[in-house]
């Protein structure tokens, strides 16, 4: 199995002390690269500087909605600095976009816009951050004209929701939620999808796969989730796998055999 985790938080605390062991976990698992978001800018050094000490380990950076209060708007042009400056190795602009259930909306709202044009002008990949705001979310894509790549992470919407963000350009990250049997209404719609929609993430060291505890998890059960996935789709990991490399490297740019070398 070669597969690529599509977003993890790769530089946050959890690993620290632990990076070099996770990450050989991972790759004996098959993991052949990863990608760390940014959420702030105070935060962005440490977010280059953990992708660039590993081969096959990408970033993004961006400014989140939870910590949008941090930020004046001139942050807004460092970002975009930052990301050119970033070449091959940042591949994409985020993680931001919208939160109904933590901080102001309205608020919110201008500096997800502001990266959305920042990323249709730099034609850089968007990941976005969506918590019962897909309506939103596409609202403001479609008001932009948007005609790049975007990934909407742990996706836990209907399936026309999700439908009308694949008709926008995105694709939908599949996380641990679909490893819990409760989540009936998510495992449905991920279920129904095109495969030619869907990426794998594991948003470590949050959205825990079935019987890892809180906070712990790692890009070393990505597999969890792969495995999850196939059943889902009634598919075998080897049938899957290729699938879901080639859409990871769609959404990035990447061309497939490049990538982890």
């Amino acid at each position: 199995m070669q597969i690529i985790d599509a977003h993890c938080h790769f530089d946050f605390p959890r690993f620290d002390g632990c990076r070099e062991s996770e990450l050989a976990k991972a790759r004996k698992q098959g993991l052949t690269g990863l990608v760390v978001p940014g959420v702030r800018r105070a935060d962005w050094s440490r977010v280059r500087e953990t992708a660039e000490a590993y081969p096959g380990i990408y970033y993004c950076l961006g400014i989140h909605p939870w910590f949008i209060s941090e930020h004046c708007e001139s942050d807004l042009q460092v970002l975009g600095e930052l990301v050119q400056q970033g070449r091959d190795s940042c591949v994409g602009i985020g993680e931001c976009g919208l939160d109904r259930l933590k901080g102001d909306l309205e608020a919110q709202w201008p500096w997800f816009e502001a990266q959305v044009r920042l990323a249709l002008t730099l034609d850089h990949p968007l990941v976005i951050h969506s918590v019962k705001t897909h309506d939103e979310v596409c609202g403001v894509l479609a008001r932009a004209n948007w005609s790049g790549r975007a990934l909407v992470h742990g996706f836990s919407g209907s399936y026309q929701q999700a439908k009308k963000l694949i008709d926008l350009g995105c694709y939908i990250g599949v996380g641990g939620v679909i490893t819990h049997p409760r989540a009936r209404k998510t495992r449905d719609t991920i279920a129904r999808l095109p495969l030619d929609s869907l990426v794998v993430e594991t948003d470590a060291p949050d959205m825990a796969p079935a019987g890892v505890a809180k906070g712990q998890n790692s890009p070393a059960f990505l597999d969890r989730i792969v495995r999850a996935l196939a059943d889902l789709r009634g598919m075998s990991d080897s049938q899957l796998t290729p699938i879901l490399m080639a859409n990871v490297c769609r959404l990035y740019g990447w061309d497939v055999g490049a990538i982890g070398e």
